[in-house]
Parts: structure tokens; C-alpha cells; sequence
């Protein structure tokens, strides 16, 4: 190939974690690095898998291992094995709207639902809900259809989190997750709704931070399959936003 996408560097560290992988076999490094740079290319433009340049190889061959990968779990697990070592002073959630193209839709009859997706108002949407680091870098997601409130997704995105700062805007402001915040020995940086009878105290300063987890999203949607959604199952979806998310922390 004359022009990689993937750096060097970042290459070499995602292809020593998938070759000693027992579910996948990636012991070939060239068809490895191709099938890489495939995925990215997609992901960075958008283009359909049939478009795609034949120097990658069979489009129908790199879809297939894409959605394998996803099936096993690959994916999710780069993103947790270079996440493990997050600044974890503080975290932040938040929630962002997708509008999903036309061709996501039709996988199977009535399961929008199931694969995320809605369709209200606001449009054919997907939903995703991020955990991010003190700075600014991807931790977990959830994936739901776009109406959905952030407030029901925000428990389970800070379980297992100790000991650190929760900041999140006004629609966090709920006496169950606050409770479950400071039973977790946690901080909540947390605006307290204008109609609340009694305000809580909060670190403007340090809720001025939350401003990174905006700054992923402005990152995440540069690439255009996450900025629009086109993949019928939210498996896939979800793959593209977990390979993203690597190679931002390995930039």
C-alpha cells in the first residue's frame, strides 16, 4: 500500500494486543495492518463497503471479519485495554444525538428499538451516552434509540467508578443518582436544577472542565460513520465508535 492512514506506532500497539488474542487469528502482520487501515478508511469517509478500493482486498471478506471482530467482542476490548490507564481524578458523562441515514433501518421488522434507533419528531436518531476521563479521553459508551433520557443511562455508566469527580450538566440533577454517586465515594459536580428546593454546592471551576467532553464529540464525529449513522445493526455502529475511540487515545 502506498499511503497508511494508521500510524506506525499505533499499528504496532493494536497488533501486539489482537496477535496473542486466542479468539481471533491475526498472526500475519501485512494482512492484519490492511485489514486495519480498511476498517479506518470506511470509517474516516463514510463510503459504502462495496465502494471500497480493491488494494484493501475483498470488500465482502473485510465486512465479514469487521462484524466477526464485533460479534467477539474485539473491539470493545481495544478500547478497554488502552483505556486502563485513564486520568481518573474525574469523569465525565454526557449524551449525543445521531441522525441515522435511511439505510440503517429495515434489519429486521419492529426492531428499531432493539438496534437503537427511533424514529419521533426529531428524526430517524440514535443515541449515544459517553464516559470520558479528566482529559477528555473515551471510556464507555451506551447505545440507545434518540429519544431516550441520559439520566436512565447514567448509573450504569459510572458503576465501579471510586473515589473521583462526576461531572455532568443539569440533566444529571437526580436525587437517586446523585445518592448513587456519594455511595460510590464519588464527588458530584453537578448544577442543581433552578426548581430544586435546596441547591447544592458546586465546583464552577472544576465544572468548566466539562467542556472536554464536548471536544470528543467534536473529535468523534470527524469521522463520518459515527457522525451519521448508515449501519443497520447497532453492533457495528457501536465497533466504529470502539475503533474510533482507539485511535484517538493513541494519537
Amino acid at each position: 500500500m502506498e499511503k497508511y492512514y494508521i500510524t506506525e506506532e499505533a499499528f504496532e500497539k493494536i497488533f501486539v494486543y489482537v496477535r496473542d488474542l486466542k479468539r481471533v487469528y491475526c498472526k500475519k502482520r501485512e494482512k492484519t495492518r490492511r485489514f486495519l487501515e480498511a476498517v479506518f478508511f470506511v470509517m474516516r469517509t463514510g463510503i459504502q463497503w462495496i465502494e471500497l478500493s480493491r488494494i484493501y482486498g475483498n470488500y465482502k471478506s473485510i465486512h465479514k471479519r469487521f462484524i466477526a471482530w464485533a460479534k467477539k467482542d474485539i473491539w470493545n476490548g481495544l478500547l478497554s485495554h488502552f483505556s486502563k490507564e485513564c486520568d481518573a481524578e474525574s469523569f465525565m458523562i454526557d449524551g449525543s444525538i445521531i441522525r441515522a441515514h435511511a439505510c440503517a433501518s429495515g434489519y429486521e421488522k419492529n426492531s428499531q428499538e432493539e438496534q437503537a434507533l427511533v424514529r419521533s419528531k426529531g428524526g430517524f436518531t440514535t443515541k449515544i451516552h459517553a464516559l470520558v476521563d479528566a482529559l477528555g479521553l473515551p471510556i464507555r459508551f451506551i447505545l440507545t434509540p434518540g429519544q431516550s433520557s441520559e439520566i436512565k443511562q447514567a448509573p450504569k455508566l459510572i458503576e465501579g467508578i471510586t473515589e473521583a469527580n462526576i461531572l455532568g450538566d443539569k440533566a444529571f440533577d437526580c436525587e437517586e443518582f446523585i445518592q448513587q454517586i456519594n455511595a460510590q465515594n464519588c464527588e458530584p459536580v453537578i448544577p442543581s436544577r433552578s426548581n430544586r428546593k435546596v441547591q447544592r454546592d458546586v465546583d464552577y471551576c472544576l465544572y468548566k472542565e466539562r467542556h472536554l467532553i464536548e471536544c470528543f464529540f467534536a473529535k468523534i464525529k470527524q469521522f463520518r460513520r459515527i457522525f451519521s449513522r448508515f449501519d443497520k445493526l447497532a453492533l457495528a455502529y457501536m465497533a466504529f465508535l470502539a475503533f474510533a475511540s482507539t485511535i484517538i487515545w493513541l494519537r
